[in-house]
C-alpha cells in the first residue's frame, strides 16, 4: 500500500503540472487523481466529488491533498476534507513539489506531506545576475 495522491486545482493548472512530472518521471509513482474547480463551479459538488476520489485513492495509508492557491476554492475544499483522520492537504502546488512527492512513494502520510512542502519551497530560487 501507499499514500493516494489528489490534486484539486483550477481549470488547467493540475493538468499540466501532472502532465509535466507523469512525462519526466515516465508515469507516476502513486495512484494519483485530478480533480479541476471550474470558475462556476458549485463548492459543495467539488466536495463532494473531492470525498469520493479520496475513497477510491485510500489503500490504508491515507491521502495527500494538493492544491494551487491557499485560500481558494481548490483549497477551501481540501481544507474541509482534511478533518479525515488519513488526509493531510499542502496548497501552492508546484513543479517541484510535485516532482518531490514522486521521488519519495515509499514515506507514510505525514513525511509524504512534509516533503512535499520542503519541495515546494526549495523549488523557488532567485537566480542572481553576474
Amino acid at each position: 500500500m501507499s499514500v493516494g495522491l489528489l490534486i484539486i486545482s483550477h481549470d488547467g493548472i493540475g493538468p499540466a503540472i501532472l502532465g509535466t512530472a507523469t512525462f519526466m518521471f515516465d508515469g507516476c509513482s502513486l495512484q494519483t487523481r485530478l480533480l479541476a474547480a471550474s470558475r462556476d463551479c458549485d463548492p459543495d459538488e467539488l466536495i463532494a466529488d473531492a470525498s469520493e476520489q479520496i475513497a477510491a485513492l485510500d489503500e490504508g495509508d491515507g491521502v495527500l491533498i494538493l492544491t494551487d492557491l491557499y485560500g481558494s476554492t481548490p483549497s477551501n475544499v481540501a481544507k474541509k476534507l482534511s478533518s479525515k483522520s488519513r488526509v493531510r492537504t499542502v496548497t501552492g502546488m508546484n513543479l517541484s513539489m510535485l516532482m518531490r512527492v514522486f521521488n519519495y512513494p515509499q514515506l507514510d502520510l505525514e513525511q509524504l506531506a512534509e516533503k512535499a512542502v520542503s519541495g515546494g519551497r526549495n523549488g523557488i530560487v532567485l537566480i542572481e545576475n553576474d
